[in-house]
């Protein structure tokens, strides 16, 4: 029996045409749209689920870990900061006021910490991060979207690219930097079948690296434990049954209810890929088993869970990590602490105190496609550095770098490898941004 088939050559419909093309309706990816829209250009922001945020929102993961260096400064803002301004004025978020920031006091430590607030190995300090309501945040992701004029498309999958005219798929010849080659139309699959968008610039923002991926960039990749988190309501009294250890979970802004980070259980019993289909399936199928075991078990054992109930479960599993972009410049490790001259963004460590990475635009950068950037958990860093940058407030600051890098490129009619970095920085800081000086 053959192990392949042929498939008919096939026409398929080009449905819009933009100035920026964003892939993936995750932190990164809303953050991008909105960015490269509120500069003017014509921005399409297509993502498979029905709803933004990723991780953020789906993927239970409600803690924005975190906007700090760990010594008390703030060093995220930008959109981050706007989105919990606007989660704050619906009463959907909670935080350490900025006058606690970085104060060892132990019982605030301990406040913050049951909310999920303060992690790593001390002696520890209060953070800048936010718990919030993951409903909330997807509901203000699509009122913001909608305001910014950007056009959303949900339920379609990105499934290849046209590269000057061709299809990317099966190509397995790499483009030289000396003949860097553009995308045209990234093609997706959906219900409809499949469709394209045409698109001058091209931003990758599916965590997983799918267009960079098809596009013939190389990257390094890794597996992982995968989790499921969940969250549980009718707790009878949270601060009592937090106090009484018999597990790990933290309070939420809602009443009598807990996050159950990770799935508050033990890892399955073997690394993922995460792009492999059939390796996610063996991971959703043992994560939801051992989420149910875990409710029971918080149930039988730990007082105040007698009577609670799980409230959902994460849309998508807990997926930080799979390919990253081999880009112009890999950040690693060592890098702590340094200040690049092509700075676009910067973050603190969430379980290291003081640990700061300024990520450059090179590290958004591929190092062949002439008008794609990445944004996101899957830009160009080594697995070290990527524990800081894989985080969400990280990836909404890599994302809005690289909406506006984006449009940059489209004034100068550019490739995004020749864009005037000083210019971006300070677009950048003009709305809002942090940079280093």
């Amino acid at each position: 029996m053959a192990d392949f088939i042929t498939l008919p050559e096939q026409r398929v419909p080009v449905i819009a045409e933009c100035d920026v093309l964003v892939v993936g309706g995750g932190a990164a990816g809303m953050s991008a749209a909105i960015a490269a829209a509120r500069q003017g250009a014509d921005v399409v922001l297509v993502e498979r689920y029905g709803y933004l945020g990723g991780l953020a929102s789906g993927g239970l993961i409600v803690l924005l870990l975190t906007l700090d260096d760990g010594d008390g400064n703030q060093i995220i803002a930008g959109q981050c900061q706007e989105m919990v301004e606007r989660l704050a004025a619906r009463g959907a978020c909670f935080s350490p006021p900025q006058e606690e920031w970085g104060n060892y006091d132990e019982a605030l430590v301990e406040k913050y910490r049951r909310w999920g607030l303060v992690w790593g190995s001390g002696p520890h300090r209060v953070r800048y991060s936010v718990a919030y309501d993951p409903e909330e945040f997807k509901f203000v992701a699509n009122t913001w979207v909608a305001e910014a004029k950007v056009r959303l498309m949900y339920h379609r999958w990105a499934s290849d690219v046209i590269v000057d005219g061709a299809s990317a798929a099966g190509d397995t010849r790499r483009p030289t930097t000396d003949d860097r080659r553009p995308i045209t139309h990234v093609v997706f699959t959906s219900k409809a079948g499949r469709q394209a968008v045409r698109a001058q610039y091209i931003i990758d923002a599916t965590g997983d690296g799918d267009v960079f991926t098809m596009a013939g960039e190389r990257a390094e990749k890794e597996q992982i434990h995968p989790w499921l988190w969940f969250r549980m309501s009718g707790v009878r009294d949270v601060d009592a049954a937090q106090a009484a250890r018999g597990g790990f979970f933290f309070r939420t802004v809602k009443p009598g209810q807990v996050l159950m980070p990770w799935g508050a259980a033990e890892r399955i019993e073997r690394r993922i890929d995460a792009t492999d289909p059939d390796d996610l399936t063996f991971a959703e199928v043992e994560c939801r088993r051992m989420v149910m075991d875990e409710v029971d078990r918080l149930r039988a054992q730990v007082p105040g869970f007698e009577d609670a109930y799980l409230t959902d479960v994460a849309l998508t599993l807990g997926i930080t990590e799979s390919r990253r972009l081999d880009g112009a410049y890999t950040l690693t490790r060592d890098d702590a602490g340094r200040v690049f001259e092509d700075t676009i963004a910067s973050t603190g460590h969430w379980t290291k105190y003081g640990a700061v990475y300024h990520i450059p635009y090179r590290s958004v950068l591929p190092q062949h496609v002439s008008n794609l950037l990445v944004a996101g958990r899957c830009i160009s860093v080594d697995h070290r550095a990527h524990h800081a940058t894989k985080e969400i407030p990280p990836a909404f600051a890599t994302g809005e770098a690289a909406g506006i890098a984006a449009v940059h490129a489209l004034r100068a009619a550019s490739s995004v490898q020749a864009v005037d970095v000083g210019a971006v920085q300070a677009s950048l800081r003009a709305v809002g941004a942090w940079l280093p000086v």
